[in-house]
Parts: structure tokens; sequence; C-alpha cells
């Protein structure tokens, strides 16, 4: 059985029995019709994935992997705010008419900073220090720009990576503000756990463990019959990921460099709707 799914079922089991619903407030997500989105939620979850056991990718739920990694890298390595360079749809409800989501997630990643170093994006900067500063412990990443959360069109979720190096294995802590448990929650794993292997791999270290902190873990109200199906779902065994070994820049890594092998799931499609 896969580690990911023991994880997901036993976060929505806790959701739904000890959540905290939110129906007696206001709340700023809708649904198409106008309707409130209110959740259960719980607050303060933390999850590990040991990335030396096993890929932590749901069997229980199909997970789409490729469309997962095309939009890290849009993230991460184009540092880019447009939909236009992105081959998936998923952000179309966010963007303007210029395809431009505002100054928000690649946006704020590509933004250069001064070090006595000399000058680098957040990107550059976690692999200089990789390379040259291992023992460092402010190896981060934070997306969350006080002064520019007027200008994006959706705050990010996903806000922040802290990376540390133990020996010769980079281990690494996504923080979280807001997950939508059913619609991202593995998608979000399934990014960082890739990202934290393109930084080991590059920087001549293996990846260990990444460690996803959510404040605010929640279950939309329209969501709570799917989840309840999902999770009694066979559990299979987790695939095996492989990964082109020659790829030694951060930049040269694409899509197509990743691979899953005998990833078996739940052939079900769900239709889930997504609150804005």
């Amino acid at each position: 059985m896969s580690r990911a799914d023991e994880i997901f079922i036993s976060n929505m089991k806790e959701i739904l029995s000890n959540g905290v619903w939110d129906t007696d407030l206001p709340v700023r997500p809708k649904w198409s019709d106008g309707t409130s989105a209110h959740t259960v939620k719980k607050f303060g979850i933390v999850n590990r994935y040991n990335l030396q056991e096993e890929f932590p990718i749901l069997t229980i739920r199909r997970t789409a992997f490729k469309s997962c990694i095309d939009e890290l890298l849009w993230i991460w390595q184009k540092k880019s705010n447009n939909i236009n360079d992105l081959n998936s749809h998923i952000w179309d409800q966010w963007a303007d008419e210029k395809g431009s989501i505002g100054k928000a997630y690649g946006y704020q990643l590509g933004v250069k900073h001064k070090y006595k170093e000399g000058e680098f994006d957040q990107v550059d900067r976690v692999l200089f220090d990789l390379k040259n500063n291992p023992a460092s412990r402010r190896i981060m990443t934070n997306i969350y720009t006080f002064a520019d959360l007027h200008e994006m069109n959706l705050y990010p979720c996903a806000y922040s990576m802290t990376f540390n190096v133990s020996g010769n294995t980079l281990n690494g802590i996504l923080n979280q503000r807001s997950n939508d448990m059913l619609t991202a929650n593995n998608w979000n794993v399934v990014q960082y756990a890739i990202l934290l292997i393109m930084f080991a791999q590059v920087s001549g270290l293996k990846a260990g463990e990444l460690v996803h902190v959510i404040a605010d873990a929640h279950i939309y109200d329209r969501h709570v019959p799917i989840v309840k199906e999902i999770i009694e779902m066979p559990r299979l065994a987790a695939p095996r990921l492989e990964v082109d070994k020659s790829v030694k820049n951060f930049y040269d890594f694409t899509v197509d460099s990743f691979r899953l092998t005998d990833y078996k799931y739940n052939e079900k499609k769900y239709s889930i709707p997504v609150a804005e």
C-alpha cells in the first residue's frame, strides 16, 4: 500500500470526524452558482514523506503526474506568472485577459535580491547555497510578499520552502497556509517531492524527507461525498519514480525527465467542483 494513501486517508478521516465547520461564518469562496463554499477543517496538520522509501503519490485516486510537474516547472524554472507559459488550464480562472495572474508565484521567485555574494533570485540563491553553503540554516524561499499581495490574483497557498542538508541528504519543509485537501493535497506533495529531488540531484545530494506543514487543512462541503468514496477505495503499491540522472543543471529538467513505473490507481474519474 502507498504510504501517501495511508497519510491522505488518515488526514481525511481526522478532518471528517474531528474537524470544525465554518457554516456559521461568512466565507470568501463561492461555488459557480454563487453559493457560499463552506468547509470542515483541521488546524495544523504535519505530514512526513521519506523519499528514500517511496514516491508519495496516491493510488486510491489518480494524481495527474505530468501536469503536476508542468506547473512546478512553470513556477520554479520559468518563474512565470502567465498562463500562456503553462500547458494546462488550472490557472485560467485567475488570469486576466493577457494571461497574467499578477505578481504571484513564479513572479516572486524571479525577483532578484542583493546579497554579499552577488545578486540572485530565490531559486538561484538556493542552488548557490546548496553547492557553496550546504551547512547553512538559511536556505529557504518565500513567495508571500505582503507588499505585492494587492497585485496577486490569488494569494499563494504553498508559500515557503526551507531546505536543510544533513550529511549528504537534502530535506525540505513545505509550508502551506491553506490546502483544499481533495483537489490539491497530493498534487502539492508530488510537486514538492519532485522539487526536492531536482535540487538534490543537481547539488550532488540525495533527496531525503519532505515535511508538509498545513495551517488550514480543509474539505469543501460539496467534496465530502467524493472524499468518503475515495478513502474506501482499494489501496495499491506505490509506483517507482525514474529520473534522468544525466541532468546536472536545474534548468535542464523537463517534464520528460521524470517517469513513473507501475503506477496503478483507482481509475474512476470524479467531477470535482472548484470554489473560487
